[in-house]
């Protein structure tokens, strides 16, 4: 198998074409629409956001998906709009575009999957989608460029594209993957904010293909934060042309793919954390003897959540107090009197208690762009790895100029 390589490396899938344009949906004339065209038989799974505020996008995937039974032909995405909390003539808008680009295909508007990220409440400028779309369409290539412009085109306040992709071989034949992300600031999980887009070439089922697709995003997408904010727009999805002529039936081959297809959310994760709106300092948490998954899970989101503990990071304060406090506060029954704590390599919390540590080269563990910070809970055997980010003036400046 080979591991995703930088995001220059592109295994191209067998079965798509990528296109963008600039639509005129951002105010800054960047690209902004964006197009994946799959051949027939495209097979597709896909997860949303737990918000209860959903996006008048999420709405037609969803029901479209469940109509056609997990069969994609295309899927149009713009940015600058998230198309949320529009009410009906959001979702009109939506519907208007899958019909014109179902139209131009020779699909069934069912078949075509939309997205929208950007600003919410305000209403989509559909009749400038709609007559981009020729123009859209002309530009789709199988490339390496397809999927450049694809990636820039979904970018909102991200400051660069996001892909991965890999490959793993299977007799003569090599079957291929590729991801394509968006995501900077109102990163949470459950499903963090953003969009994620996975290609491959290998033939599976819908719910095949929806089985690896949740088991891969719980511990990549649904363990990175940046400001714990859930998004209306989350989606992740999965097609699978079967261009390859290799199945996902065979157990060997199911968990070759599985692997691959974590390695590629696992980078795009790691990418997304690492593009955080304001992100100086990217931590590493793991909480460890924990009684199971979910109560570990529980006290990473309580500290990657504590603004106080953020604040901290920002600043390289190896302050293990705000950490301990967290986790007590989170409703987990913990003994603090056995609770220690690691930043870096350093044990500077012994059984809820401080001990002699050295505060220079904690700070300096803290300064770096990566830092790892452990919490042992001496309640178990369960563990959870959870990947989260500092919070600094620059988020700040970012969030409360953003829809000005």
């Amino acid at each position: 198998m080979t591991m995703p390589g930088s995001p220059n490396t592109i295994y191209l899938p067998k079965g798509f074409s990528f296109s963008a344009v600039a639509a005129g949906v951002k105010v800054s004339g960047r690209l902004d629409l964006a197009l994946v065209e799959a051949i027939p038989g495209t097979t597709a799974a896909a997860l949303f956001t737990r918000n209860r505020v959903v996006a008048a996008p999420l709405e037609v995937g969803r029901t479209s998906l469940a109509k056609t039974r997990g069969r994609v032909r295309a899927v149009v995405v713009n940015s600058g709009n998230a198309n949320c909390a529009t009410g009906k003539p959001g979702l009109q808008a939506c519907t208007r575009i899958c019909r014109e680009v179902a139209r131009l295909l020779g699909v069934r508007a069912e078949q075509v999957f939309p997205s929208s990220t950007g600003i919410i409440g305000v209403p989509l400028p559909a009749e400038k989608i709609v007559a981009k779309l020729p123009e859209l369409m002309a530009r789709s290539e199988s490339s390496e460029q397809g999927i450049a412009q694809f990636a820039q085109a979904i970018m909102t306040t991200d400051t660069r594209p996001k892909t991965a992709s890999a490959l793993f071989p299977s007799g003569n034949v090599q079957v291929n993957l590729c991801g394509i992300a968006k995501g900077s600031g109102m990163i949470h999980p459950q499903l963090a904010t953003m969009l994620v887009y996975l290609f491959t070439d290998i033939a599976a089922s819908p719910a095949d293909l929806k089985q690896v697709l949740r088991a891969a995003c719980e511990q990549t997408f649904n363990c990175i934060s940046v400001d714990g904010d859930t998004s209306t727009n989350d989606t992740v999805l999965l097609l699978a042309s079967g261009q390859s002529g290799i199945g996902l039936r065979d157990t060997s081959i199911r968990k070759k793919f599985s692997a691959t297809l974590f390695d590629i959310c696992r980078s795009l994760a790691d990418q997304i954390i690492a593009d955080g709106e304001g992100v100086q300092h990217v931590i590493h948490l793991s909480i460890e003897q924990a009684k199971d998954r979910k109560e570990a899970l529980r006290v990473a989101r309580a500290i990657a959540h504590s603004l106080l503990v953020k604040t901290a990071w920002a600043g390289a304060d190896p302050n293990w107090g705000r950490i301990l406090a967290a986790a007590g506060a989170c409703g987990v029954p913990l003994d603090a009197n056995r609770v220690s704590i690691y930043i870096g390599k350093q044990l500077v919390c012994r059984n809820g208690v401080g001990c002699g540590f050295d505060e220079l080269r904690a700070h300096q563990d803290l300064a770096q762009p990566h830092c790892d910070v452990r919490v042992r809970l001496a309640r178990g055997q369960a563990a959870a790895a959870f990947t989260t980010t500092d919070l600094t003036a620059e988020y700040i400046r970012i969030n409360a100029d953003y829809s000005t």
